[in-house]
């Protein structure tokens, strides 16, 4: 999953900042930080573990494999995001935008704990309102862009935005099948997280 879906799978502000500070931190630095941002680090592996395991994730990555191949989970995780992004069964529009400025601020709240690379980050993101914007094609394809010029071995001209316009359908379905067990599975583990109090 992506930056939204790992946002709204948090059950406090300390969650917040874990979800995020996941990619950002050596697993040895994870145990610096207090509990309930811990608990977000633990959440968001939960999350990753579950999601690469899931019959419909496997049906999604067929999309963009035969293009990026091993790379196909990453640009499923960003194609996810619009689905959250524009699943109002979840919120609605205000209650999207209302989440993003809420985790831009508890990010904010709780700088200190931020690397620097996120920090840098974290003022394009709030600029540019990512959180809120990955609803718009435009945005998932910037992503998209991000993600091939970072990946070392692929061709930054490979057509995965494409891919992911033409094949929007069967994305659609693949997460709709997916997301509610994952919602169903990140509250578990939550009440597992917080019986360790």
């Amino acid at each position: 999953m992506n930056f939204l879906a790992h946002s709204f799978l948090t059950f406090n502000d300390g969650q917040i900042v874990g979800q995020f500070l996941e990619d950002f931190i050596r697993n040895k630095d994870r145990y610096s930080f207090p509990k309930e941002i811990q608990d977000g680090i633990t959440l968001h592996r939960a999350i990753d573990t579950f999601t690469d395991s899931h019959p419909a994730i496997h049906e999604a990555k067929k999309v963009f494999s035969p293009l990026v191949r091993l790379y196909a989970g990453a640009f499923v995780d960003v194609s996810l995001d619009y689905f959250v992004a524009n699943d109002l069964q979840l919120n609605s529009l205000q209650g999207w935008k209302d989440h993003s400025l809420k985790v831009y601020r508890v990010l904010h709240e709780h700088y200190e704990f931020l690397p620097d690379n996120f920090r840098y980050m974290l003022t394009k993101m709030e600029q540019d309102n990512w959180l809120y914007n990955y609803r718009h094609d435009q945005n998932i394809k910037f992503s998209m862009r991000n993600v091939l010029n970072k990946a070392k071995y692929l061709d930054k001209d490979i057509p995965v935005f494409e891919a992911f316009l033409d094949n929007k359908d069967i994305l659609q379905k693949c997460y709709d099948d997916f997301f509610p067990d994952l919602l169903a599975h990140a509250k578990a583990e939550n009440e597992l997280l917080q019986l360790r109090k």
